[in-house]
């Protein structure tokens, strides 16, 4: 009886072993060789890229086929993903199909219907399970360019449903993609730690090529990065790293592992990466799962001997093509200058911090800071402004969410407070569009960088202009092209002949406003008056009228 049962108990670690890795297997969406634009966890402005971006060919309109058998889980439109499909499969997965041109069957007429009933271009819908189930290999969508989205692709997001982390779809299609080609590493940077560490008489991060013709010296306590990026044969395209391990004399000190991570790890990629370079090793307040220190010195590495320190990268991909990289950095005794800096514009990243100046409240709650923050605050009073310019730092320091500021007004120019916004200044002294309101004296807003703001003042109201308006009768189709100097188009709406008509911006980066024509909504063989009010986040609003025949 005991054999019986041990043998039972062991067909059912098998079964479930096999079904475990079936389940890391899916159908591909598309029915032609699969090659990629971007992939899993590259580097990107402020987050991760969160899925596989899929080549379709550089047009749209390419059937999207499902993976397995499941069911559509939700269906939405935006301005930022375009239109957007969920399926959640049997296998514990759901996939996010985002930048698509267009939904098909039933669920492209319920969006439709829903648009016009809310009079607004972004929906979202929860089918219930039953509703649009799918099967491997079913046509759900088409491909396209909607969104933000520099061209048209399919990108492709994989949720685990058990904790709502994203993770590497790659593994899923590894059956269907070639790829022998490993990661190739591009230059190495060195960072000395502020008042511990020094790098050729430097305490500041230092850039170098593989192979250096001078050597490298340092002393004390010093951070090593990495700029490298995988390769995939069949594209000329440039991917982030899956694996990076760091031995220094053999002995690892450090691996970060790009497989998976939550919505609000997101923002720690700001912490972790320099520019293109990736840290070996841990800011005290980044907790990003995927980087591992084994050394008890969160990666960093302690240069106390005057001899060669021999540092080896390997380089993996998702699908386990390798290389390594070796340098050596040389031990020399150097003078380690303490840090000098006033207490007061030091901010602790384990602490609460208030920075109080006159006209200028800032709150950053502990965890919104990666590492201690020396500011290089000042604060510039020009004739005539609104308010005073505050530079918090020099160079633009991330926060881990939003923080709340307030700005005092010096002078108010007009009274109607809805015009005033704060306004972010980028290194060419260009202002942009932060947001706040006003409220007591002061604008208040979040911000999620420490940068350089003032406030700033919009009157003026957005300019808009048809786009080829010959050819809308004989195209079906209406495009608009909105512009706002100062804080952007916060708010559209088109009104065909007293009824409203459904305008959208299928595409983020030209930001065109565009109305398909329908027979069932719009009478051909006619002329028809458009009215198009578009309003600014100000406030400020325009409305202009267009005649065409269709």
């Amino acid at each position: 009886m005991n054999y019986l049962l041990k043998i039972a108990v062991l067909f059912g670690l098998l079964s479930a072993s096999g079904a475990q890795a079936q389940d890391k297997s899916f159908a591909p969406p598309f029915d032609f060789p699969l090659t990629f634009s971007g992939n899993f966890g590259e580097i990107r402005a402020n987050h991760f890229h969160g899925g596989l971006d899929f080549k379709t060919g550089g047009v749209s309109g390419k059937p999207v086929r499902a993976l397995a058998d499941g069911y559509v889980s939700r269906i939405r439109v935006t301005h930022g993903s375009g239109y957007v499909l969920h399926v959640t499969y049997k296998n514990g997965y759901t996939t996010i199909n985002r930048h698509l041109s267009a939904f098909v069957g039933e669920m492209a007429r319920r969006v439709e219907d829903l648009q016009y009933e809310k009079e607004n271009w972004e929906v979202d819908i929860t089918p219930a399970p039953k509703e649009y189930p799918v099967h491997t290999g079913q046509v759900i969508a088409l491909s396209g360019n909607t969104g933000y989205s520099f061209g048209p692709h399919l990108h492709l997001d994989l949720i685990e449903d058990e904790t709502g982390e994203s993770v590497d779809p790659l593994p899923f299609f590894k059956k269907n993609v070639r790829d022998h080609t490993a990661p190739r590493a591009q230059g190495i940077m060195l960072f000395p730690q502020r008042g511990e560490g020094v790098v050729n008489g430097s305490q500041k991060p230092q850039s170098f090529p593989l192979k250096p013709k001078k050597p490298v010296t340092a002393w004390g306590l010093i951070g090593i990065g990495i700029r490298a990026y995988d390769h995939m044969e069949g594209a000329n395209n440039r991917y982030g790293v899956h694996t990076v391990v760091l031995e220094v004399d053999s002995q690892e000190v450090f691996r970060s592992v790009v497989d998976r991570f939550s919505d609000d790890e997101n923002r720690y990629i700001n912490s972790w990466t320099y520019g293109q370079y990736m840290k070996s090793f841990i800011d005290p307040g980044n907790r990003l799962r995927m980087l591992h220190a084994s050394n008890g010195k969160r990666g960093l590495v302690k240069i106390d001997e005057e001899r060669p320190y021999r540092f080896t990268y390997t380089l993996s991909d998702a699908l386990g093509n390798t290389s390594k990289i070796s340098f050596t950095v040389l031990g020399k005794r150097m003078e380690v200058k303490p840090v000098q800096h006033r207490e007061k514009y030091i901010l602790h990243w384990d602490k609460v911090n208030i920075l109080q100046e006159p006209g200028l409240h800032l709150v950053i709650p502990k965890g919104m800071l990666y590492e201690n923050a020396y500011l290089n605050y000042a604060a510039r009073a020009d004739s005539g402004d609104i308010a005073l310019t505050y530079r918090l730092n020099d160079t633009n320091i991330p926060l881990h969410s939003y923080c709340d500021m307030s700005i005092g007004l010096r002078r108010m120019p007009i009274a109607d407070t809805t015009k005033y916004y704060v306004a972010g200044i980028n290194r060419r002294g260009k202002k942009y569009y932060v947001g706040g309101h006003y409220e007591a004296g002061q604008m208040k807003v979040r911000i999620r960088e420490l940068g350089t703001y003032t406030v700033a003042m919009d009157t003026l109201p957005p300019v808009l202009t048809p786009v080829n308006p010959k050819n809308w009768g004989r195209n079906g189709r209406i495009v608009l092209k909105a512009k706002d100097k100062e804080t952007g188009i916060r708010t559209y709406r088109g009104v065909i002949d007293g009824h409203y008509a459904l305008f959208g911006k299928p595409n983020s980066i030209n930001g065109n406003l565009v109305c398909e024509l329908k027979h069932a909504r719009i009478a051909k063989g006619k002329t028809h008056r458009l009215e198009m009010t578009v309003t600014d986040a100000c406030g400020n609003r325009t409305t202009e009228f267009y005649d065409f025949t269709w």
